[in-house]
C-alpha cells in the first residue's frame, strides 16, 4: 500500500512564500515519477508540475518562474517551493507518485490579503 501525505499548507499574503513536502511511504520511491496538482473551488484539478525519477523538472505556464520542484530521495519526499504566491493560486494542492496512480490527502494553501 502506497501512502502520500502532504503537508506545508496554510494562509499567506499575497507575494508570500510556502514550500508544501509529501512523503509517500509502502514503495520505492525514487523510481517513480511524482507530480503536483492544485483544485480551486470550483474548478477542474490541474497539473502544476512534475519532478522525474532522477530529478528533472517541468511546469505549468501558470507557475513558471514562482514554483520550483524537488525531491529528497533519502527521505522519501518531494517538495514544492512556492513563490510570489498570488490569490488566484489559492487551491488544495496535492501530490502524486507514478503519474497519477497514487494520491494524497491534499493540503490547503490560501493567498490572501
Amino acid at each position: 500500500q502506497v501512502h502520500l501525505v502532504e503537508s506545508g499548507g496554510g494562509q499567506v499574503q499575497p507575494g508570500g512564500s510556502l514550500r508544501l513536502s509529501c512523503i509517500v511511504s509502502g514503495s520505492i520511491f525514487n523510481i517513480y515519477t511524482m507530480g503536483w496538482y492544485r483544485q480551486a473551488p470550483g474548478k477542474q484539478r490541474e497539473w502544476v508540475a512534475t519532478i522525474t525519477s532522477n530529478g528533472n523538472t517541468n511546469y505549468a505556464n501558470f507557475v513558471k518562474g514562482r514554483f520550483t520542484g524537488s525531491r529528497d530521495n533519502a527521505k522519501n519526499t518531494v517538495y514544492l517551493q512556492m513563490n510570489s504566491l498570488k490569490p488566484e493560486d489559492t487551491a488544495v494542492y496535492y501530490c502524486s507518485a507514478s503519474r497519477g496512480t497514487y494520491w494524497g490527502q491534499g493540503t490547503q494553501v490560501t493567498v490572501s490579503a
